[in-house]
């Protein structure tokens, strides 16, 4: 018998439902043109300006010309001259202090805050109450900060009600806008108090694809709603937990620049300073530009660092984070 011709030699096949390249970008056309905008303003006022940290390294002068690219191709070339006056300089450490201690002031009693009343509306039957009490608590987060510490002011300023209920009873009043003691604390309060309801909507976001049958599987094991709240509801929110955890690591060196600047003056820099008001004081005010920049860079670099960090530990418990390994 004829020996049968060997078959035609099939190209490398793909694993199941992945498509080429090309294949993939003629599908998805539509949507990357669509992204194209955002992409171009990101690269434009996002990664573009990134080029401009070369002034770390310079004595920059922005009055050699009017053109702010002329101005760094002459600025004189200082080498690591403001990292070293970065190491040496106090403020600088003190400014390092107070954002680490807001830091971990805020991921301490403002992080978890959230996750709580998310909880707490979730398990509200009503849902009208529910939508009311959502509507109320997102409110603030449309406020500017310079109407949230009005508000604050007015409450807990040296004229403001509690003051004034104290007085009328007797007691010395309290001043606590002014108070470089409870600073930190008023400003977590008022991170609190603004933004608080962004992350309700984050978590009960998390919380309506949970699927109902686990409650009703927990009941009929005889779960309680304790328990239910811990072996059901919080293992939904773990992802969105990590995701979230790992994003305010990486945000970390920035706890509020608009919010601490609009009250430096009544409480010192000694209690305020922070590092995005030390750059802004000595770049804009002091016009030390190249010594702001250094600063900045160093924080920017830190800041990546602690997002990388971050979301290693997020990997070695089980969950994706910002990226996937």
């Amino acid at each position: 018998m004829p020996e049968e011709p060997a078959p035609p030699p099939t190209p490398r096949e793909r694993p199941p439902g992945r498509l080429s390249l090309r294949l993939r970008f003629r599908r998805d056309r539509v949507l990357l043109l669509m992204t194209l905008p955002a992409v171009a303003l990101l690269l434009l006022f996002n990664y573009v300006p990134i080029l401009g940290n070369i002034v770390a390294f310079q004595e920059y002068d922005p009055y050699i010309s009017d053109n702010g690219v002329v101005s760094m191709l002459h600025s004189p070339w200082v080498g690591l001259e403001n990292f070293r006056r970065i190491v040496e300089d106090s403020a600088f450490w003190d400014a390092v202090v107070n954002t680490l201690v807001l830091f971990f002031l805020q991921l301490v009693l403002f992080f978890p805050i959230p996750v709580l009343l998310a909880l707490l509306i979730n398990s509200v039957i009503r849902p009208r109450v529910r939508a009311v009490a959502q509507a109320v608590l997102y409110l603030p987060h449309f406020f500017s900060w310079v109407l949230v510490i009005a508000v604050f002011q007015q409450l807990l300023g040296g004229a403001g009600i509690l003051s004034q209920l104290l007085r009328q009873h007797g007691y010395d009043g309290l001043d606590i806008m002014t108070d470089p003691e409870t600073f930190k604390f008023l400003i977590t309060a008022q991170s609190v108090w603004k933004d608080a309801g962004w992350g309700i909507i984050v978590f009960l976001a998390a919380l309506s694809s949970v699927p109902a049958d686990l409650y009703e599987a927990a009941a009929m094991d005889g779960a309680g709603r304790l328990r239910r709240m811990w072996h059901v509801t919080l293992p939904a929110l773990r992802p969105v937990i990590a995701l979230l955890l790992v994003l305010r690591v990486g945000d970390a060196l920035t706890v509020g620049f608009e919010q601490i600047l609009l009250q430096r003056d009544s409480v010192g820099p000694g209690a305020s300073e922070v590092l995005d008001t030390f750059v802004w004081w000595n770049g804009v005010r002091n016009q030390d530009f190249g010594y702001a920049a250094a600063a900045g860079l160093v924080k920017g670099v830190v800041s990546l660092g602690l997002v990388l960090a971050a979301n290693k530990v997020a990997h070695l418990m089980g969950e994706q984070g910002v990226y996937k390994k």
